[in-house]
């Protein structure tokens, strides 16, 4: 999506800022007074007037009425987030059925209240989509320094021939990292929200702060991990233990995609392996992330035994890889995706090269891809 300019971070100091965008002057005032004492509040009588505060100024949250004249609050969301695609939306329906509602989900809305709203539902969605919006700002602004690392590096390489290894490797570094990150990002929002709950309502319930905290210390440690593997690698001394490979992808799937349904884990209950349990979860990670990025809703994880050895599948409903690019993406540097590395599937190639194991893609536009894998089973 392109956006006509950068948000700034939400609020650095005061009170977060809203804009309550209505055509009624009693009830946009209303609602502008009713969450002043909290929040920075702007207001706009027209959608036009509502986008242009939003080139000039970023909003932690937007209150927009779905029915007004000149551009509807529909239209007006969709123009909103082609210049901002962070901002929490608040659709108000005081007319509409659950079709328009429904409609305004669609469209990328974040939350809807019905007109007029009750105060304290009021307030309360918009503290929790303030909060929403700081954290997806978080994460764009961390997706960002990323890119710019990666190309850098990517440039570095381009220079620095006689260090290609290196520089390729810290690369790959460098985009490994990046999805574990954002879950500790994530999760610390959630903790930290969490205790505030938990200290308002004075609860001994500390079940969901235990949860949250266990995630971000797994991630943790998978960051940990794959900066001491990096290091180890370069030395040739990374050490293989008996692995199991169905566990280790059920730990990706719920500690670096939150658990994510569209991940279907089928087959043989464990798998042991030889291998490195974290170079594993890399090697996953990245097919996961592919089949994900390229739209698919269901990614299919099989793992049958086949005499002494595992045969591995990942079959993704997604938008599939053009017969012509196959090659140029397993080889690596090349991606279809905006600010891409191009090194996913050339890290999977390497590090199942490293355990023995062999790779297949088959791929078809429009229907998905199969990602195959047959790894030597573990002599118990």
């Amino acid at each position: 999506m392109v956006t006509e300019f950068t948000p700034a971070a939400t609020e650095t100091v005061g009170k977060p800022a809203v804009l309550v965008v209505d055509d009624e002057y009693g009830p946009r005032e209303s609602i502008a007074f009713t969450l002043s004492s909290e929040f920075a509040v702007d207001t706009a009588s027209r959608a036009n007037e509502a986008l242009h505060k939003l080139r000039q100024k970023a909003y932690a949250t937007v209150v927009l009425d779905i029915r007004m004249p000149e551009m509807d609050g529909i239209r007006a969301l969709e123009e909103l987030r082609k210049i901002d695609a962070d901002v929490s939306v608040i659709m108000l329906t005081g007319y509409g059925t659950l079709h328009t509602a429904q409609q305004a989900m669609v469209g990328g809305a974040n939350q809807y209240l019905r007109k007029p709203p009750d105060v304290n539902e009021l307030i309360e969605a918009v503290r929790k989509q303030t909060a929403a919006t700081k954290l997806r700002r978080q994460q764009t602004e961390m997706n960002r320094r990323t890119q710019e690392m990666n190309e850098a590096l990517k440039q570095e390489i381009q220079k620095a021939e006689p260090h290609i290894w290196q520089s390729r490797a810290s690369v790959e570094l460098v985009h490994d990292l990046n999805n574990p990150l954002t879950v500790v990002i994530g999760y610390a929002t959630l903790l930290a929200e969490e205790a505030r709950t938990l200290a308002k309502s004075g609860t001994v319930d500390h079940g969901k702060l235990l949860e949250y905290a266990a995630v971000v210390e797994r991630a943790a440690e998978y960051c940990r991990h794959l900066s001491e593997n990096w290091r180890m690698a370069s030395r040739n001394q990374v050490e293989y233990t008996t692995v199991d490979l169905c566990a280790v992808a059920r730990e990706v799937r719920q500690v670096i995609f939150f658990g994510n349904e569209a991940i279907q884990i089928e087959g043989e209950a464990s798998a042991p392996v030889r291998g490195s349990s974290f170079e594993l979860m890399r090697i996953f990670q990245n097919l996961f992330k592919n089949a994900l990025e390229a739209g698919a809703t269901k990614l299919v994880f099989t793992v049958k035994r086949n005499a002494e050895q595992y045969e591995l599948s990942l079959v993704d409903n997604g938008s599939g890889i053009p017969e012509e690019a196959i090659k140029k993406v397993l080889k690596g540097g090349f991606s279809s995706k905006s600010g891409g590395t191009g090194l996913g599937l050339s890290i999977c190639r390497h590090l199942l090269g490293a355990h023995g194991a062999t790779f297949e893609l088959e791929s078809t536009p429009g229907a998905g891809t199969t990602v195959k894998m047959v790894f030597p089973a573990a002599k118990l």
